[in-house]
């Protein structure tokens, strides 16, 4: 048999932000590999390196930065994306020797970039696509992405400016999606977007067949649909609108995970005013009271700014009495960093010291690890069902139906060497501390 000298071109890749620049290098790669390209595991074995960036904070940027500045010291040849890539100045002016610069959800311009510096060598025969696409999570469970931009104009935040306005994926292309990467092996799909209550109101929730049903491209339609799956579904970035509780509905039923990861942001009336949140003169503690008397086991996740322009002592006790009253299960706080380009810049509002900054995130988080720990401890002597993240010697890394990866806490199964990666088990809870829990086996 005559064996082919075929060499394909390698690519690196860097994929930097949040879960929806992942997706975004995932849809790339996917195409890559389609094309008989290779994905490189480290810069030197790379023909040409992809930085997919992350400009959403001063913090993010520098990190953008610094890796656009490692790829082209170790590799020489890169082409940037991702939302920094909205700003080619602030890249240009640090690193001008690069490729290119795309802005997100440019994929036919990465491509094409790609192919203008390191042209495809395509042989059908050879070239082979993994059910479900290239995924840069681990096989058991795999991010989708719903939509792409936002109608919303948090003065905080410039990913409108970056992404655009909400632009919905249509219900069957997004459900069809879910069942090809069911049909890979994916036990939990974590559903992603910018503002997944909002999912579908661009399209005027327009009909399409699935599984021989007309569904509605909207939130509730599509979590009743991605139910009929039978894996874990995990929603993150809903928005606290009113037909939110229809979903909490279908929790109740077991038809999708009990989480909720809801940005509220702030408690302050005035400061949530400040940032243009949506939603927010609904009463949020009456409505977490009511999703827990429908679903006592709802895990609610959710991020907080702490120190925005503005926000007196007065306020931020205010946020800590609302956080004691709201006993949420997952919290993270950032302190507040101002983008160029976002409208909170121009707030006639008096700049809150560093240092304030510091010591009120501090604040914030102390209480939220107290009241991690207290509702983590009244899961002791409970059997839970989890799912294997990984195998650390003798233990298993694994997750609850509480735990989104990467974000929350864990499960540490203290005699689960014997499990697998993807598998699922039940674990009786031993111990907890204020983000995770121990336990066994359950026999």
């Amino acid at each position: 048999m005559k064996t082919s000298s075929h060499k394909s071109p390698k690519v690196g890749f860097v994929s930097l932000g949040c879960p929806k620049a992942l997706v975004d290098s995932e849809r790339i790669l996917t195409r890559l590999r389609a094309e008989g390209y290779e994905v490189a595991p480290s810069y030197r074995a790379a023909d040409l390196v992809v930085v997919n960036t992350c400009g959403f904070i001063d913090a993010a940027v520098d990190e953008s930065l610094e890796a656009i500045g490692e790829a082209l010291a170790e590799n020489g040849k890169v082409i940037v994306t991702g939302c920094l890539g909205a700003q080619p100045q602030k890249i240009l002016a640090r690193h001008p020797q690069v490729l290119k610069i795309t802005g997100p959800q440019r994929y036919e311009e990465v491509l094409a970039s790609v192919h203008e510096f390191l042209p495809p060598k395509h042989e059908p025969f050879l070239d082979l696509i993994p059910a479900g696409g290239v995924k840069l999570t681990p096989r058991h469970y795999a991010y989708l992405k719903i939509s792409e931009g936002c109608n919303h104009h948090c003065s905080f935040c410039i990913i409108p400016s970056m992404r655009g306005r909400l632009a919905s994926r249509p219900i069957g292309e997004v459900l069809r999606e879910a069942e090809s990467l069911v049909g890979a092996g994916v036990k939990e799909i974590l559903v992603i977007s910018q503002d997944t209550s909002a999912y579908g109101v661009d399209l005027k929730y327009a009909e399409e067949p699935w599984r021989g049903i007309a569904r509605r491209t909207r939130f509730y339609d599509l979590a009743e649909a991605l139910g009929e799956l039978r894996v874990w579904i995990r929603l993150h970035y809903v928005y606290p609108y009113p037909h939110v509780d229809q979903v909490v509905e279908l929790m109740a039923d077991g038809r999708v995970l009990p989480y909720l990861d809801i940005p509220f942001q702030h408690a302050s009336a005035r400061i949530l005013k400040l940032m243009r949140r949506p939603a927010a003169a609904e009463n949020t503690l009456d409505r977490i009271a009511a999703w827990r008397r429908d679903v006592p086991d709802i895990a609610i996740r959710s991020t907080f700014i702490v120190g925005f322009p503005g926000e007196t002592e007065q306020e931020f006790a205010e946020l800590l009495d609302w956080l004691r009253s709201a006993q949420l299960d997952r919290v993270g706080c950032f302190e507040y960093s101002p983008v160029e380009g976002a409208a909170a810049n121009a707030l006639r509002e008096t700049a809150v010291p560093d240092e304030v900054k510091h010591e009120r995130r501090a604040r914030f988080m102390e209480l939220s690890a107290e009241i991690s720990a207290k509702r983590l401890k009244k899961k002791i002597g409970r059997t839970l069902q989890v799912l294997i993240d990984r195998i650390d010697g003798d233990v298993a890394i694994a997750r609850s139906s509480s735990d989104a990866p990467e974000i929350d806490g864990v499960v540490r199964i203290m005699d689960g060497g014997v499990l697998k990666v993807g598998d699922w088990a039940q674990v009786r809870v031993t111990k907890s501390g204020p983000y995770d829990l121990e336990g066994r086996i359950a026999k």
